[in-house]
C-alpha cells in the first residue's frame, strides 16, 4: 500500500491547490456577472463596471461562509441528526476505530433517518469533520460492511476532499441560482427594450453576451463540479481496505449499495457528488460518462477484486455479491 500512502499525500496538495483555484474562479464569475447585473440596471457599460468589485465581494464572502459554514448547510440540507454513542454505539465505535487507525480526530457521527443506503462524509478539514450515514445503512450492512464504507469516507476526511467537496457544493449552487437570475434579468430586459422601442447595436449585443455568459455559467459549474476527480473514489476505496484490512466487506456493501432501489430524500444534484455512490445515478450506464460525479460501481468492485485476485464481475454480478442470487 505504498503507492497508496504516496497518492494519499499527493491528493492532499492537489485538494488543497483545488480549493483556492475553485474560490478564484467563482470570485471571477461573480464579478462577470456582476457586471451583466450593472448594465441591466444603468445600462451603461463603463458604469456597469462600478459593480465588480460588489461581485468579488460578494463572492468572497460566499466563498469564506462555504468554508466555515457550508457543513452545517450541507448536513441540514440532508436532514442528518448528531448522534452520540449511547444512541448509535456500533457507528460511533466504528468511527472511533477507523480514525485511530487513519491517525485523524475522530469525527463527528450523524444520522440521516431515510431508509435508502449511503453515507457522506464533509468539513473543511480533518479537525472540523463529519461522517454521515442513513438509517437504511445501519440496518442493513453488517460491521464489516460498515467499517468499509467508513474507511472510504475516513479517507476523504484525511486527504481533504471533503473541503474541495464542500466548497463544489455550495458555490456551484450559488453560480447556477444567479445565472439563472441574469438569464431572467437578460431576456426581461431584451423584451422591455424592444417595446421601447429597440435599443442600439452594442447593447443587443452585450445582451446577447449576457444571455450567453447566463446560459454557460451553470454548464461551467456543473462541469467543475465534474471536476471532483473520479480518482479520488478509486483512492478512498484503496484506503478503506488498507485502514480496514479487509476488501471484502467494502467490496459487498458497494454491491448491496448499488442494488439498493430506495430514494435518498435529502440528495440533490448540488450534494450528489459528496455521496459513498452516486444517490442520483447508480449502475446506469451514464456513471461512466463526462458528466458523472462517481466511476461505475462494478468498476470499483473489480479494482478492489483484484488485489485478493479475484475475476472481474459485470453488472449482473453485483446482485450476486449483495447476496440477492
Amino acid at each position: 500500500m505504498t503507492l497508496v500512502r504516496e497518492t494519499f499525500h499527493q491528493q492532499i496538495r492537489q485538494n488543497k491547490v483545488r480549493s483556492v483555484l475553485l474560490m478564484l474562479i467563482v470570485v471571477v464569475l461573480f464579478a462577470v456577472i456582476a457586471w451583466f447585473f450593472g448594465f441591466y440596471l444603468v445600462a451603461d457599460p463603463v458604469n456597469a463596471v462600478w459593480f465588480v468589485p460588489i461581485g468579488g465581494i460578494i463572492a468572497a464572502v460566499v466563498s469564506i461562509g462555504a468554508l466555515y459554514g457550508g457543513d452545517s448547510m450541507v448536513l441540514s440540507i440532508s436532514r442528518a441528526h448528531e448522534v452520540t454513542e449511547s444512541e448509535e454505539p456500533q457507528l460511533v465505535n466504528v468511527v472511533r476505530e477507523l480514525s485511530l487507525a487513519a491517525n485523524i480526530p475522530e469525527p463527528r457521527a450523524y444520522v440521516i433517518e431515510d431508509s435508502a443506503l449511503n453515507a457522506f462524509a464533509t468539513g473543511r478539514d480533518p479537525e472540523h469533520a463529519s461522517v454521515a450515514v442513513t438509517r437504511g445503512l445501519l440496518e442493513r450492512l453488517d460491521r464489516e460492511e460498515l467499517q468499509g464504507v467508513i474507511g472510504h469516507e475516513l479517507a476523504h476526511v484525511a486527504n481533504y476532499d471533503i473541503r474541495f467537496s464542500l466548497l463544489v457544493g455550495v458555490l456551484v449552487g450559488s453560480i447556477a441560482l444567479l445565472a439563472d437570475i441574469l438569464a431572467r434579468m437578460t431576456i426581461w430586459g431584451s423584451m422591455s427594450r424592444g417595446r421601447r422601442g429597440g435599443s442600439g447595436g452594442g447593447q443587443a449585443l452585450i445582451m446577447f453576451i449576457g444571455l450567453f455568459v447566463a446560459i454557460l455559467a451553470p454548464l461551467f459549474a456543473r462541469l467543475v463540479q465534474m471536476a471532483v476527480n473520479r480518482q479520488r473514489e478509486f483512492l478512498a476505496d484503496a484506503t478503506s481496505v488498507e485502514l480496514t484490512r479487509n476488501p471484502y466487506g467494502l467490496e459487498r456493501a458497494l454491491a448491496k449499495l448499488a442494488t439498493d432501489t430506495e430514494k435518498l430524500e435529502g440528495a440533490n444534484r448540488a450534494t450528489q457528488h459528496l455521496y459513498v455512490v452516486n444517490p442520483v445515478k447508480k449502475l446506469d450506464k451514464s456513471a461512466r460518462g463526462v458528466f458523472s460525479t462517481h466511476p461505475a460501481i462494478v468498476d470499483r468492485i473489480n479494482r478492489l477484486r483484484k488485489l485478493t485476485g479475484q475475476p472481474e464481475i459485470d453488472e449482473s454480478g453485483v446482485a450476486e455479491i449483495a447476496g440477492l442470487r
